[in-house]
């Protein structure tokens, strides 16, 4: 059977119209990170039929990305992320149109990678601190809107920067931070609500200062659905899009949702007290017994 793309995405019409399809089919969005959530997100979207993507990592699949990343394998062992996934999302789609980047996102490829973009997804490692600043920086340049969703606990938390609204440096706050003030920042300024610090039940496998911490792929699962929406409103220009300082947090495990409005985002004083709490209790794991 040869390729139809209007067969292939037909079951997604009725919650999106045939010419919004053909709309998305021609829309270009760029994910920096193809890992725990990187990886989830560009499946979903391919099979949203969103017909271009800009795709960029630079590192290769091992076993530890086994419990949570959509490309990770026996298969794929060893291979470049952006490879496999690139050959994942053309197995689904054999028409997209990709360009990838394989050396990840740098100052020498920020321009390139953002040309003709039309939506940015944020799935860079969570301590990628200096190339999520370069790459926010070059989304507000540009009037790109950018999307991070967080995998936290089992459950994820929804942040947008819009053309416009608080900029990610201003909301975080990280300038001139150690890599672990840093971590903790963006810890707290994802998850106002901290809805999941109730069921963490071994602390002493959060190591910020090492860039380490516990992940799930319930969580990674959730986060491209969320994702993939926020992505398809952006782009049809319908539904309600949540802009930052707004935070929105869902925690399948507690069954709760939260949505949080920080206004000046971690110089907020609820965030300033939610950070001296968060680096009391960072202080008394590291005082724990291992």
């Amino acid at each position: 059977m040869s390729f139809s793309y209007e067969e292939a995405f037909s079951r997604n019409l009725g919650w999106v119209t045939a010419d919004e399809q053909q709309i998305l089919r021609g829309k270009r969005v760029a994910i920096a990170g193809l890992g725990g959530t990187g990886g989830g997100q560009l499946l979903t979207l391919t099979r949203l039929g969103i017909g271009k993507f800009h795709l960029a990592d630079f590192d290769t699949f091992s076993l530890v990305n086994f419990n949570r990343q959509a490309g990770a394998m026996v298969s794929t062992l060893d291979q470049p992320k952006v490879a496999a996934l690139a050959a994942m999302a053309r197995d689904i789609n054999p028409e997209l149109d990709l360009r990838l980047f394989p050396e990840g996102v740098t100052p020498a490829n920020v321009d390139a990678f953002f040309d003709g973009v039309d939506v940015y997804v944020d799935s860079l490692d969570y301590f990628a601190f200096d190339a999520r600043v370069l790459v926010h920086r070059k989304c507000a340049e540009r009037a790109i809107p950018a999307v991070i969703v967080a995998p936290l606990g089992m459950g994820a938390a929804l942040i947008n920067f819009l053309p416009g609204g608080i900029s990610f440096e201003d909301y975080f706050q990280v300038h001139g931070m150690s890599d672990e003030e840093r971590a903790l920042r963006f810890l707290v300024g994802l998850s106002p609500a901290l809805l999941q610090r109730t069921y963490l039940v071994d602390a002493s496998r959060v190591k910020l200062g090492d860039r380490a911490g516990p992940s799930t792929g319930m969580s990674c699962q959730l986060c491209a659905g969320v994702a993939a929406t926020e992505v398809l409103k952006l782009l049809l220009k319908r539904g309600k899009v949540y802009r930052a300082p707004w935070v929105v947090h869902f925690d399948a495990y507690r069954n709760r949702l939260a949505k949080t409005w920080r206004p000046g985002g971690n110089r907020n004083p609820l965030q300033r007290i939610a950070l001296a709490l968060a680096n009391a209790q960072l202080k008394r794991m590291k005082r724990a017994p291992a």
